[in-house]
């Protein structure tokens, strides 16, 4: 494994190891990704073996120009292209019918390919470089805190990596939010488009349950993006609902905005601030990382604030109730 600046010369190299088949991972707008030739299903194959990932969760596939959409989709259909137009390059994945050139590892079997254009430099010049589509789940284990510095990429995979391009840390924080465009539109993941955001293009946009009977997307588990740290989601802030903290245990807290002056909070051991100003996108931008500080702190359990479920909210939200999963402490 390399650990390397991004620079033209590294992206070259990182592209060149794209091609014959290697594993690079690189910054994006969103998290970093792991990134394997999308076109060759033996190195998107070293992708799921490096992040333990199960070969039923499809990958997405980031391109840097549309000629290459023309070439994954068997069509593009005139809401995808009004999508495309206001939020490519950016963090906004479209699910398509997909063209026979796409490996069925890629898409999990399925007979669509989600894509994105991401809006990062170095994500863009390394697909231009290597001359192929690539696919890039987030570069972290499978179902861990996703990684937005590359520090977080060489603590979690290592040498599991060819190379690590670092370029400081991501600027949304969180993944794409995933579209599939059928007879109507589905969201499948919330992220760094908003829903509100996307149906003032499209119009309506289905929310469908989270009882799934098969995976269209990446992050659609029921537990996802889990800290070690057992981690419980507090009661609704507008009911006043507390949970008291365990005796003689160690406990921290993940708080939207600075905690006001409240004995309570003194008894956590470690409390992480999203956003001291109340903005949610910069509360996008820290949530993984006060999720991996807190979960490298040495606690019992990790307790969480709530969001309302607005805007980038949902993402949020989204994250970390999969983070929680069905914990009970």
């Amino acid at each position: 494994m390399r650990f390397v600046v991004a620079t033209p010369l590294s992206i070259k190299e990182g592209a060149d190891i794209i091609r014959k088949g290697g594993l690079v991972a690189f910054p994006t707008e969103t998290v970093y990704g792991l990134g394997a030739d999308a076109l060759n299903p033996e190195a998107s194959a070293r992708i799921f073996k490096a992040k333990n990932r199960p070969e039923f969760d499809p990958l997405i596939v980031h391109i840097a120009g549309l000629s290459s959409l023309e070439k994954l989709c068997l069509s593009v259909d005139e809401r995808a292209k009004r999508l495309i137009n206001k939020f490519w390059p950016g963090p906004l994945t479209l699910v398509l019918p997909k063209s026979e050139i796409v490996p069925d590892i890629v898409t999990a079997g399925l007979p669509t390919v989600a894509i994105r254009m991401p809006a990062h430099p170095i994500a863009l010049e390394l697909i231009k470089e290597a001359g192929v589509p690539i696919a890039a789940p987030s570069a972290n284990p499978f179902g861990y805190i996703s990684p937005t510095t590359a520090w977080h990429v060489r603590e979690q995979l290592g040498e599991r990596v060819d190379l690590i391009l670092d370029d400081g840390r991501c600027t949304v924080g969180v993944e794409s939010t995933i579209i599939k465009l059928a007879e109507g539109a589905i969201l499948l993941r919330p992220g760094g488009v908003t829903i509100e955001e996307i149906e003032e293009v499209i119009g309506r946009v289905e929310i469908p349950s989270n009882n799934l009977t098969k995976l269209e997307a990446p992050g659609q588990l029921q537990r996802h993006y889990s800290p070690m740290t057992p981690l419980k989601i507090l009661g609704d802030k507008s009911s006043k609902i507390q949970s008291k903290i365990p005796r003689g245990k160690r406990v921290g807290l993940l708080a939207f905005t600075p905690p006001k002056a409240d004995p309570s909070r003194q008894a956590y051991a470690m409390v992480e601030v999203l956003t001291p100003s109340g903005d949610l996108k910069e509360a996008a931008l820290n949530l993984f990382s006060c999720l991996y500080r807190l979960d490298k702190a040495g606690l019992d359990i990790i307790h969480v604030e709530p969001l309302l479920e607005v805007g980038l909210g949902m993402a949020i939200m989204d994250r970390l109730k999969r983070a929680a999963g069905n914990c009970k402490l």
